[in-house]
C-alpha cells in the first residue's frame, strides 16, 4: 500500500489568507483543491510538500460570472462545468473538453483549475518511488537523464490538461493572485515547453479565475485520442475555434494542441492559413497539415509515438468538419465511445 508523506494542512476561507499562507510557507507548500493529481503524486513521492492548503472551501473560487464573457472560478468542479447548460452552448469546446477528463466520479472532485495546473506525464516519472529507484529516477524528479531522449538536457515529460488546449482556442485569460498583489495574462502565457517547470505561475501564486471574451460568432470544438473511452488521459487533444462571417468566410481561428509537446500551445500558422477562407475541403486539409508539422510527439506515453504524429492532421480534420457543420457524431463515437 502507497500511503501519503507526513503534512501540514491549511484550511483558509478566503484568497488573501491563503496566499498570506503561501507566501510564509514558501516553496514547500502547495495548493491543492481535489487532489485527484497531487494525492496519487505525493504517494508516489513526485511531489512531497511539507503544507497542503486547500482551497476548496474559499467560495470566492467557485464563482460563475456573467459580463462580457464568462468568468469561471478555478475551484469550479469539472462536472460543473458540464452540467452548464449555457456554457456548453456558447464554449462547447471546453464544455467536450471537461466531459472527456477521467470518470464521472473524478469530475464530481477535480476542478477546472485544477485540470488547467496538471502535472506533465511520461512513462518513466508516472511509476512507484521503488520503480524509479531502480532505474536511477529521471530528469523530472531526483535524477539526471531524461530516459525517454537521454542527450536531452531538458525533461520532455507530455502536458496532459484537457481543457486547456480547448481554453486556449477559445481566448481564454486567467487571473493569478498572491500577497504580492495579482495579474492576468493570456492562459496560453501560463505554459512553458519544460516538463519540469511547465507553469508560468509561481509557487506562492494562486489561479483564482478563468475569464472567457464573448463567444459571439464562435464556434469550438475539442478532440481526444485515448486508447479508452474514459479515465485515460490523452494521448492527443486537439482544440478548434473559428468565427464565421454569414456569409461562411472565416473571419479568425484558432487551432490548439494538447498532449504534443510539454505544454498546450497554438498553431499560428493553422489559423492564419483559414482566415479569409471559407471552409472547403482544401482549406480545412492545409489547415491540418500545418497543425501536424508542429505536433513533436514523444515515446513517453501510450500508443505508437509514429501512429499518434500521424493522425494528427486526421484530428484536425473531424474538429474543423464539425465547426463547418458537418455530421461527424459516427466518428465521435467511435473516437471518443461518447455522445458529444
Amino acid at each position: 500500500m502507497m500511503r501519503l508523506p507526513w503534512f501540514r494542512w491549511h484550511a483558509p476561507k478566503s484568497v488573501s489568507e491563503a496566499a498570506k499562507i503561501l507566501a510564509g510557507e514558501g516553496p514547500q507548500a502547495m495548493l491543492i483543491a481535489g487532489g485527484t493529481d497531487l494525492v496519487p503524486n505525493m504517494k508516489r513521492r513526485h511531489q512531497t510538500p511539507q503544507t497542503l492548503v486547500s482551497v476548496r472551501g474559499i467560495a470566492d473560487l467557485k464563482v460563475r460570472a456573467n459580463g462580457a464573457g464568462l468568468r469561471l472560478g478555478a475551484a469550479r468542479t469539472l462536472t460543473e462545468i458540464v452540467e452548464d447548460a449555457d456554457l456548453r452552448a456558447s464554449y462547447r469546446g471546453l464544455w467536450q473538453a471537461a466531459a472527456q477528463v477521467a470518470t464521472a466520479h473524478l469530475r464530481n472532485t477535480g476542478t477546472l483549475g485544477g485540470n488547467v495546473c496538471l502535472d506533465t506525464r511520461c512513462t518513466y516519472y508516472n511509476q512507484s518511488h521503488e520503480w524509479r529507484k531502480a532505474i536511477g529516477f529521471c530528469l523530472k524528479r531526483e535524477g539526471e537523464t531524461c530516459w525517454v531522449a537521454t542527450a536531452s538536457k531538458r525533461c520532455v515529460a507530455v502536458s496532459s490538461t484537457d481543457t486547456a488546449p480547448a481554453l486556449i482556442a477559445l481566448g481564454a485569460k486567467v487571473q493569478l493572485v498572491s500577497a504580492q498583489g495579482e495579474r492576468e495574462l493570456a492562459l496560453a502565457d501560463l505554459y512553458q515547453n519544460d516538463g519540469v517547470d511547465y507553469l508560468t505561475r509561481r509557487a506562492d501564486e494562486i489561479l483564482t479565475e478563468i475569464a472567457l471574451p464573448d463567444a459571439t460568432g464562435w464556434r469550438s470544438t475539442y478532440w481526444k485520442l485515448r486508447r479508452r473511452g474514459s479515465f485515460d488521459f490523452p494521448v492527443l487533444g486537439v482544440a478548434a475555434a473559428v468565427k464565421l462571417a454569414p456569409d461562411g468566410v472565416v473571419e479568425d481561428a484558432r487551432i490548439a494542441l494538447g498532449a504534443a509537446a510539454s505544454r498546450p500551445f497554438l498553431v499560428e500558422k493553422a489559423g492564419t492559413l483559414l482566415r479569409g477562407r471559407k471552409l472547403t475541403d482544401e482549406a480545412i486539409a492545409a489547415a491540418a497539415e500545418a497543425t501536424a508539422s508542429r505536433a513533436k510527439p514523444m515515446d513517453n506515453t501510450d500508443l505508437d509515438i509514429y501512429w499518434r504524429k500521424e493522425v494528427v492532421d486526421d484530428f484536425v480534420g473531424y474538429a474543423l468538419r464539425e465547426v463547418r457543420g458537418d455530421d461527424v457524431s459516427a466518428t465521435r463515437m467511435k473516437i471518443a465511445r461518447q455522445a458529444l
